[in-house]
């Protein structure tokens, strides 16, 4: 249950992200949902005193916000760099 819970918070947090970024086009979206939810599942993991399959404890939902937006934020930087 804890790992769907924090595939969706990722995948929420890019959706938001790409709005705030103004990236609309469905590639950007894609990638930012891939990335958001990776970044929220491996940094809930890393926090979670149990498995994800239990459930999620709020130290590991935070966590997982944390990697998110951690995430997005290489991407975004990433994404600056090439483009010089």
């Amino acid at each position: 249950m804890g790992f769907v819970v924090l595939f969706a918070v990722g995948a929420v947090l890019a959706w938001l992200a790409s709005i705030i970024m103004h990236r609309d086009d469905a590639r950007s979206v894609g990638q930012h949902l891939a990335v958001g939810a990776i970044g929220a599942i491996a940094a809930g993991a890393l926090a979670s005193r149990e498995s994800l399959l239990v459930g999620v404890s709020p130290v590991a939902l935070l966590a997982g916000v944390a990697g998110a937006i951690f995430l997005l934020g290489l991407l975004a930087t990433a994404r600056m760099r090439i483009a010089r």
